[in-house]
């Protein structure tokens, strides 16, 4: 097995009983198959094995490729890099299941991937732990963010576990929690809108501590009177700074905008 390469991000996990917890958090059946991302020397494949009946594992590394088949006979192993391969085809269709041990340096496009639709039944990734509570913030905390609405727009969060640093070879500078995201049968944001709606909520929040209707303002180029009919649309306070402001609320904030005649640039 080859040892972990910084350039790659790989931190490896060893704990059998962390690694069953998140087998376990990803709720597969023998009727299930599970994509799985970077497995590494294939300690959560080995456990994800255990209960689902098909496993796909993408690894990028090509050198751990033939220790990992040989450890792990029973799942395909797909040599690749995971942000460029098609997830739903490899899985054999949609809504199934995803999870891995993912490397901090991508988090953010591994999860844009995953709630890419077609999107999966549920989504179970170890990632920094500030990044997870991030995901699972709620309006007005420190954690709240453009990311956190993005995210809570398309999916019920959950931070599942903590995973001290000491759990990983080598060991990373911070801790790790385990994500658990389950995408909504009736998102609030339209796939259509979803490009447009993300770039309203991290324009708004590069002005997060100003008051919603000078930040509107900031972001469209209107005048105050029309940025205050915006927000008014909306059913919003014109005091209040988006940092507070909720995901469906973004979503209506959003909608009055486009009825105004933004456009993202």
């Amino acid at each position: 097995m080859s040892r972990p390469k910084r350039r790659l991000g790989q931190h490896f996990l060893h704990d059998p009983r962390i690694l069953n917890r998140l087998a376990e958090a990803v709720g597969a059946t023998e009727a299930d198959t599970v994509l799985e991302i970077g497995p590494g020397p294939g300690g959560l494949t080995e456990a994800l094995l255990r209960h689902a009946g098909r496993v796909v594992a993408i690894e990028k590394d090509g050198e751990m490729i033939s220790a990992l088949r040989a450890r792990v006979p029973g799942a395909t192993i797909v040599e690749g890099d995971a942000l460029e391969l098609d997830w739903v085809a490899l899985a054999g269709g949609p809504g199934g299941l995803v999870t891995g041990n993912i490397p901090y340096n991508i988090t953010s496009p591994l999860l844009d991937k995953a709630l890419t639709p077609p999107r999966p039944r549920r989504i179970v990734f170890l990632v920094q732990k500030e990044v997870a509570h991030r995901v699972g913030a709620a309006p007005g905390t420190k954690d709240y963010g453009a990311l956190t609405v993005g995210i809570q727009a398309v999916a019920k969060t959950e931070v599942l576990f903590t995973v001290p640093a000491g759990a990983f070879q080598p060991v990373p500078k911070v801790d790790s929690a385990a994500l658990r995201l389950e995408p909504l049968a009736h998102p609030l944001v339209r796939d259509g809108d979803v490009r447009s709606f993300r770039a309203a909520v991290v324009g708004l929040f590069g002005f997060r501590r100003k008051q919603l209707v000078r930040a509107v303002r900031e972001l469209t180029g209107w005048g105050g009177e029309a940025a205050a009919r915006a927000v008014a649309q909306a059913g919003l306070d014109a005091g209040v700074r988006p940092e507070v402001v909720s995901p469906a609320e973004f979503l209506r904030l959003h909608a009055a905008l486009v009825d105004g005649g933004w456009r993202p640039a």
